[in-house]
């Protein structure tokens, strides 16, 4: 795991559901084929309405048309991040388009178990309502050792929380590999 992650952000707001984050038109293509794997990644947040995500009318979307990975590598959010249903292709998609983590207030406890159980992406909370304080395009550096959001457009530095006991299943690349690595398994 990086201990640093710098790059854009892509600002969202609260109850950005499963169906936002990759629409279910999209789960006939199957992650075990690398060529519809990337797929996912070419889809992901194209259910979110361009202005729910700060964005003026016009500008691009998430991921530039037929490309992916985008250019965000990181995603700010507000309340209740991946509610719906327990798609687990949802934090597949973030990472297929080269997402890396996600910074929200609050999530749905199925997409936030299906990020770290993967391996797809880190999930950090912040106790501060970073939507209000950052916007979409402005870059960033997150420190994970720290627990720390810096805006490198504006200055400013955030507190995150600690990510605690996922922190050993992130580094071992999923909970398989830390259930092997730990004993667990075989």
């Amino acid at each position: 795991m990086l201990d640093k992650i710098q790059g854009k952000v892509y600002v969202l707001g609260d109850d950005i559901d499963t169906d936002q984050i990759i629409p279910a038109h999209y789960l006939t293509f199957n992650p075990a084929v690398p060529e519809e794997r990337r797929m996912f990644g070419v889809y992901a947040l194209s259910g979110v309405p361009l202005a729910q995500a700060g964005l003026p009318e016009g500008q691009r979307p998430f991921v530039p048309e037929g490309g992916a990975p985008g250019e965000y590598r990181i995603v700010v959010a507000g309340k209740n991040f991946g509610c719906g249903s327990s798609r687990e292709h949802a934090p597949l998609a973030l990472d297929e388009a080269g997402v890396e983590a996600v910074i929200a207030e609050s999530y749905a406890r199925i997409f936030f178990r299906n990020s770290v159980n993967g391996g797809y992406l880190i999930p950090y909370e912040t106790p501060t309502r970073l939507v209000d304080e950052i916007r979409t395009g402005d870059e960033v550096e997150l420190d994970v050792r720290a627990n720390r959001l810096t805006n490198r457009t504006t200055g400013k530095s955030y507190e995150l929380s600690p990510l605690g006991d996922i922190l050993p299943i992130l580094e071992a690349g999923d909970v398989f590999a830390y259930a092997r690595a730990s004993g667990m398994l075989a």
